[in-house]
């Protein structure tokens, strides 16, 4: 794990308006990022397209292309890169299924048909992604531990250091969570 204050300085810096420290941050983070791509890519079929340097690339467009974010913490700026690999991912699933099956929306999954299932399945993604935001509805620290012990690879220790609550919470918190998934 990188050294945390630096991190959590240039993430302040750029929220305050200094855009020439996104490379910066970029360095610093970019191991960290690329570890999570990876886990992330791990999941995916084989003949995906996108490769974890460019799953990286399109979650830095989004974090970064629009307007500056007011980062709480280190642990929000990974929770939340987390979330847009994530989404990004989905967006991609959906948009491939959809061309497969005629069509924008074309389709649905319903939180029923969610099982543990292979990752070589062409809807896995969806079917997690349902499952997640259920699971955000039911308590949004839950869905935080899952993406930073899981997607993210945290230990117990770092997440309940990037959440800023006990490590207690983070192993009651990981437990229920992988129960309820």
């Amino acid at each position: 794990m990188a050294d945390h204050a630096p991190i959590t300085t240039i993430l302040s810096e750029i929220a305050s308006g200094d855009r020439r420290r996104e490379p910066k941050l970029l360095d610093a983070v970019y191991q960290e990022l690329h570890c999570l791509a990876a886990g992330y890519m791990r999941r995916e079929r084989d003949n995906h397209t996108l490769r974890p340097s460019a799953l990286i690339n399109e979650a830095y467009v989004r974090l970064f292309g629009g307007k500056a974010v007011q980062w709480a913490s280190r642990g929000h700026f990974y929770v939340t890169a987390a979330q847009v690999m994530r989404r990004i991912l989905i967006d991609h699933a959906r948009t491939r299924a959809a061309d497969k099956l005629g069509g924008p929306g074309a389709l649905q999954v319903e939180l029923t048909d969610v099982v543990a299932g292979s990752p070589d399945r062409p809807d896995y993604f969806l079917e997690l992604d349902v499952a997640l935001e259920k699971l955000e509805t039911m308590d949004p620290r839950l869905l935080q531990v899952v993406q930073l012990r899981f997607f993210t690879g945290l230990t117990v220790e770092e997440a309940a250091d990037a959440l800023q609550i006990s490590v207690k919470t983070v192993k009651r918190d990981w437990a229920l969570a992988r129960v309820w998934l």
